[in-house]
C-alpha cells in the first residue's frame, strides 16, 4: 500500500514539474516582447515632431509650414526623406510615404533576402550582435513588431491640442502563435511649437 501511495504522489509531482517546464519559457518571451516594445517606443517618441523637417534651416523657429525654408509641399509628409536612416530625425519618417494614418506597418523590419526581420537602431537583427552571433541563449525568432501612428486631439474641450499637432503611437509586438502572445504599448507625441510661451 505504501508503494502505491508513494508512486501516485511521485507521478503527480512529475506531471506538475512537466507542466511547469513546458510553460516556463512563456514569461521569458513575454518579457522579451515587452522590452522590445519599450525600446521601439522610446526611439519613436524621441524623434521630433516639428512643423518643419528638423533638417530645415527654419525648423527651430517655424510656427507653421509656410515658415519653413523648403517648400511647404515637401515638408513633413509621411515617409523618410532620401538618405534618412534610423534613428530618424522626425516621427513621420518611421512610416512609408503612402501611409494611411492608424494602419499598423512593419516600421522596424528589413528584408534579409528571405523574409522581414526586425532590426535594432544599429541595423542588427534583434538578438544578434554586429557579426551575426546570438546575444543570448533565448533566440528572437518569431517576434514581429508593428507601428501605427494616429493623429488625435488631446486635452479637455476648450483647450484641446488639435489632431494635426498630436499623434498616438501604438507599438505591437507579437511573440507567438497564441491569441494572448502579444504586447501592445501606446504613447503620444505632440508637435513642437517654438515661441509658444
Amino acid at each position: 500500500m505504501f508503494m502505491v501511495i508513494v508512486g501516485a504522489a511521485a507521478a503527480g509531482l512529475l506531471q506538475i514539474m512537466n507542466m511547469a517546464n513546458t510553460n516556463s519559457t512563456d514569461p521569458i518571451r513575454r518579457k522579451q516582447a515587452l522590452l522590445i516594445a519599450e525600446a521601439y517606443m522610446e526611439e519613436v517618441q524621441q524623434a521630433q515632431m516639428s512643423v518643419c523637417d528638423p533638417a530645415d534651416a527654419n525648423a527651430a523657429t517655424a510656427l507653421r509650414f509656410a515658415d519653413c525654408a523648403a517648400a511647404a509641399t515637401t515638408e513633413n509628409n509621411w515617409g523618410p526623406e532620401a538618405g534618412n536612416v534610423r534613428p530618424f530625425d522626425n516621427i513621420n519618417d518611421y512610416v512609408p510615404a503612402n501611409y494611411v494614418a492608424g494602419t499598423a506597418v512593419r516600421a522596424f523590419a528589413v528584408n534579409d533576402g528571405t523574409n522581414l526581420v526586425d532590426r535594432d537602431v544599429a541595423g542588427n537583427a534583434l538578438g544578434a550582435n554586429a557579426v551575426g552571433g546570438l546575444l543570448a541563449n533565448s533566440p528572437m525568432s518569431g517576434i514581429t513588431t508593428t507601428l501605427a501612428l494616429t493623429p488625435v486631439a488631446l486635452g479637455p474641450a476648450g483647450s484641446q491640442v488639435p489632431a494635426a499637432d498630436a499623434l498616438q503611437i501604438t507599438i505591437t509586438v507579437t511573440y507567438g502563435g497564441g491569441t494572448n502572445d502579444v504586447v501592445t504599448l501606446q504613447g503620444y507625441r505632440s508637435r513642437y511649437e517654438p515661441r509658444s510661451l
